[in-house]
């Protein structure tokens, strides 16, 4: 404690480099927990995007994610109301929802295109959370309605010169490979962001899907949970319990998930190293020049019997105590950033790939200060032992001459 006391006092002698040197270190810290810290926010918001798209799992036939259907509904679910009452009491679960994927044909009578379709249950728009917004009219109910619901991506709608109340003809191939027509009505026009998905989708319920297919079946059951961190555990045991089905989970259908986390742990993996040598320099430089002012004094401990590791070991305590102070007033200017963002609301520009923008924001992660404190005050130590090491290698008699 007496020699953390000394190396204190010491770094005193000159207070206008020892607080550049503190606001260096503050700097570096701040800008690794707040780069970290946005990095850290963007992967939770696209983790949360994926599993509310998707479900943590998806359970399927067992070659429904592997092979093509050579026809609607062949590799469809049939017992899956049984399945989901099974899984459904597990403490992980949120609610499990049937989906059924097809597409075809979407006409006003005077103009068709193609569509893709999704038959779901009205429970979904519970948990699609803030990137499913309705432009126009309401989502689907499970009223009964004299014509079938459907809702358009507003790209879609656009083409079909639709409107919330407009009749429209579904067309598309039955599970036995014949032609069917159903007349629906549009009850509401949404957006999901993605310009290529409001350009083509479009949402009805499970039982107008099976109807325009002939089929029972369903495409997919999409397991929501409580907790996106319970995923693996729950895919083991629903794994275990089913073996004859196929399942995924969110991640394994998370493309742009995975290509996001990737291309920011390179771009700010660099960043980081930057900061890092740019803290290494600053303080090597700053104990380099404390070193050659004290070269008299070095010399004369080491003339008093003061072994070279004692000398050393109270630079790097100096450099444990700027490294300390700036990493400590670096981790409250990131936690006031934070704040400050969080107050501010602002909008960061849409994403490639999407029609919508997003908030700027930045976690504060205690796991990320974890790594950076002890990270930032090691490269201040491993400087300043380099640059004492050097100044205690001169001879004795030189040191004492120096001037």
């Amino acid at each position: 404690m007496n020699w953390l006391l000394y190396a204190a006092r010491n770094t005193l002698r000159n207070r206008r480099r020892t607080l550049i040197t503190v606001l260096i270190a503050c700097i570096g810290t701040a800008a690794i927990m707040t780069s970290g810290g946005f990095a850290i926010y963007t992967y939770d918001g696209l983790r949360e995007l994926a599993a509310r798209d998707s479900g943590h799992l998806i359970l399927a036939h067992a070659d429904y994610f592997d092979h093509d259907e050579e026809a609607p509904m062949a590799l469809g679910l049939t017992d899956y109301p049984s399945v989901a009452k099974a899984l459904l009491p597990e403490p992980e679960v949120r609610n499990i929802l049937p989906r059924v994927k097809f597409s075809g044909l979407v006409s006003n009578g005077d103009k068709s295109t193609i569509f893709i379709g999704s038959g779901i249950d009205p429970e979904e728009f519970a948990v699609k959370g803030p990137t499913f917004t309705v432009t126009s009219g309401q989502r689907l109910t499970g009223a009964e309605q004299e014509l079938p619901q459907v809702m358009l991506g507003q790209t879609l709608a656009r083409a079909m010169h639709a409107q919330v109340g407009s009749g429209l003809t579904l067309l598309g191939t039955t599970a036995e490979g014949a032609l069917n027509a159903i007349d629906v009505e549009v009850v509401g026009i949404f957006t999901t962001g993605v310009p290529e998905l409001d350009e083509r989708l479009l949402l009805t319920h499970i039982a107008t899907a099976q109807t325009l297919l002939v089929s029972d079946k369903v495409s997919t059951l999409s397991i929501y949970l409580s907790d996106t961190d319970d995923t693996d555990a729950l895919a083991a045991r629903v794994r275990a319990r089913y073996p004859e089905l196929g399942l995924q989970t969110w991640l394994d259908q998370a493309f742009f998930y995975k290509k996001v986390r990737d291309l920011y742990n390179r771009i700010f993996g660099t960043l980081g190293l930057v900061i890092m040598v740019m803290v290494f320099f600053s303080v090597s430089n700053t104990m380099s020049m404390v070193v050659v002012e004290r070269t008299r004094e070095i010399g004369t401990l080491a003339a008093m019997g003061t072994r070279a590791g004692e000398i050393i070991r109270n630079f790097v305590l100096e450099a444990l105590v700027i490294g300390g102070l700036g990493t400590a007033l670096g981790l409250l200017l990131s936690a006031l950033i934070t704040l400050l963002l969080a107050l501010a609301d602002i909008q960061m520009p849409p994403p490639p790939g999407r029609s919508d923008g997003y908030p700027l924001a930045i976690y504060f992660s205690w796991e990320l200060a974890a790594l950076t404190l002890p990270l930032v005050i090691g490269v201040c130590m491993v400087a300043a032992f380099i640059a004492a090491r050097r100044g205690t290698r001169k001879p004795i008699v030189e040191a004492l001459a120096h001037v």
